[in-house]
């Protein structure tokens, strides 16, 4: 009669050989991944910060992989391998990407810089008419002009301010107050390029007596109103301006800045 072994209650039944590990194969897949969003990411020269930061954890995530995958505990090799080649690649476009957006970035900015500088004012000195239009030797840049005088721009555009007038307020004048004087001057705007100027965005400014302050600005119907719409190549337009000076003022400064792509001149007028 067989004899069957027992075992006391609790104790573990030995069952054979023990179960193998699971292949930790999910550093590996990650860096695969991570490798082919990176590498296509760094196609974009904008994306060069995206692209590196993938390529970077790619490059890891693989070198760690292939490492589980020498002791056994892996078994994607050349996934992991896979990886880190394309982790590698996303640094190099990474690196690729931020030297062309760098580039760009200084070209756009060398090339703003290089407009604003020619479109500095060229002054030239004009009779003291009324009319505030004429011609002559080119003075130099940033000198404050005189009624009559034009100032050029290498744009094409020119600016010309004529002598100030004293001017009689209206009833319903905005601006001029009680034992002030009031003067009158004409901004004409003169667009000799080859492309429309928005003169929307002209600002007539001035100052008066001697401590220099803000001249305030009359507006009386059309007086003061300021320029509108685009001027046409060969074509230019004329606007009225009136200022509230102190009685004993001898001079208005007036500074004009047509638009945000020009530098603002500066006229001083006898009054």
């Amino acid at each position: 009669m067989s004899q069957q072994m027992q075992f006391p209650p609790g104790a573990p039944v030995p069952t054979g050989a023990p179960a193998p590990q699971a292949a930790r194969n999910g550093l590996g897949i990650a860096a695969l991944v991570l490798g082919v969003i990176g590498a296509l990411s760094g196609l974009i020269p904008l994306m060069f910060w995206f692209a590196g930061t993938l390529g970077l954890l790619a490059l890891i995530f693989g070198l760690v992989g292939r490492g589980r995958a020498k002791r056994g505990q892996a078994t994607n090799k050349g996934v992991a391998l896979a990886g880190v080649l394309l982790g590698v690649a996303s640094l190099i476009l990474s690196v690729v990407g931020a030297v062309i957006t760098f580039t760009a970035v200084k070209d756009t900015v060398d090339e703003i810089n290089k407009s604003l500088e020619t479109s500095t004012a060229q002054p030239k000195s004009g009779d003291d008419d009324a009319a505030g239009t004429g011609g002559g030797s080119k003075g130099k840049v940033g000198e404050a002009l005189h009624a009559g005088d034009t100032a050029e721009y290498d744009t094409g555009l020119s600016v010309t301010v004529s002598k100030a007038t004293a001017y009689t307020v209206g009833e319903f004048a905005v601006g001029h107050k009680e034992g002030q004087k009031a003067y009158k001057i004409t901004v004409q705007l003169e667009n000799k390029g080859k492309e429309k100027f928005d003169s929307t965005l002209t600002l007539v400014e001035a100052r008066a007596g001697k401590d220099g302050k803000a001249a305030e600005q009359i507006f009386d119907g059309t007086v003061g109103e300021g320029f509108n719409g685009k001027i046409l190549p060969g074509k230019s337009a004329s606007v009225e301006f009136a200022f509230d000076a102190p009685a004993g003022a001898k001079n208005l400064d007036v500074e004009v800045t047509p638009g945000l792509e020009h530098e603002a001149s500066q006229w001083d007028l006898g009054l």
